[in-house]
């Protein structure tokens, strides 16, 4: 196998937009963590399909395809709930089976690795601006809904007392999830998203002591693994999706020794 040691523009801003989008996933999955819902991630990721069907086919950034999809799954799981008051994950699940079945009825061979593993070496400056920005500014909205978070994690009766919207809150928080899902199929693809924000938080809660440390913590090892991930596949040519994976797990098993 040969080694490909160079290093370039495109490379470099493969680096940094991985790792804003690593750094986002895992200060969200430090909160969905606490919320027992680090595996809706992947089910959000598989919602994506059809968006990313949609841009491979008509030329467009998948990212946005995937939002929109997104968008239309979090308003149908977030209205069904308050219709329903069934349990969230189990609304994704009807809602994800059924984006799966949708997307494999446009999906191409040919484009079934990109949607399922993702695909950042290609990405342009203007959409890498994009996206970190977007990044950034989910990040400031997940720090100003913690503190509520954490309440309605404890009990949504305390939430009501404090005269906290549970409904408005958790409308934002999914909101957020599915902003940084469809920023998190550019580099992992559909497949592994809820990898990408659950085990930097796995990892963080091994080493961290307080909820402050914690949640940065979680967002360091998110944005290292996905910088590390971007550049070891350059280096071995790999596909870029399942080295972060793979990079992020490492860091996970280094953190069982610094528990503390």
């Amino acid at each position: 196998m040969s080694i490909d040691i160079s290093f370039n523009i495109q490379l470099a801003i493969a680096i940094v937009t991985s790792a804003f989008v690593g750094g986002i996933s895992g200060y969200i999955g430090s909160l969905m963590l606490t919320k027992r819902m680090s595996l809706m991630g992947g089910a959000l990721g598989h919602m994506t399909l059809p968006g990313i069907a949609l841009g491979l086919a008509y030329g467009f950034d998948v990212s946005l395809g995937a939002l929109l999809f997104l968008i239309v799954g979090i308003a149908a799981i977030w209205y069904i709930e308050i219709k329903t008051e069934l349990p969230t994950e189990s609304i994704v699940a009807i809602v994800f089976a059924t984006s799966v079945a949708v997307a494999l009825l446009f999906l191409k061979h040919e484009e079934i690795d990109i949607a399922l593993i993702g695909d950042i070496s290609k990405i342009t400056f203007t959409i890498a601006v994009v996206t970190s920005v977007i990044a950034v500014a989910i990040f400031f909205v997940v720090r100003t809904i913690l503190p509520k978070m954490i309440i309605m994690s404890i009990s949504e009766d305390l939430a009501f007392t404090e005269k906290i919207n549970v409904q408005l809150y958790k409308f934002i928080y999914l909101a957020c999830i599915a902003g940084v899902v469809a920023l998190g199929v550019r580099i992992v693809g559909g497949l592994m998203t809820a990898a990408l924000v659950a085990i930097p938080a796995c990892a963080s809660k091994n080493m961290s002591g307080s909820l402050s440390r914690y949640t940065l913590v979680s967002l360091l090892i998110g944005a290292m693994s996905c910088a590390i991930g971007v550049l070891a596949a350059h280096v071995t040519i790999l596909p870029v999706g399942p080295m972060i994976i793979i990079c992020s797990a490492i860091l996970f098993l280094i953190s069982l020794f610094f528990n503390p």
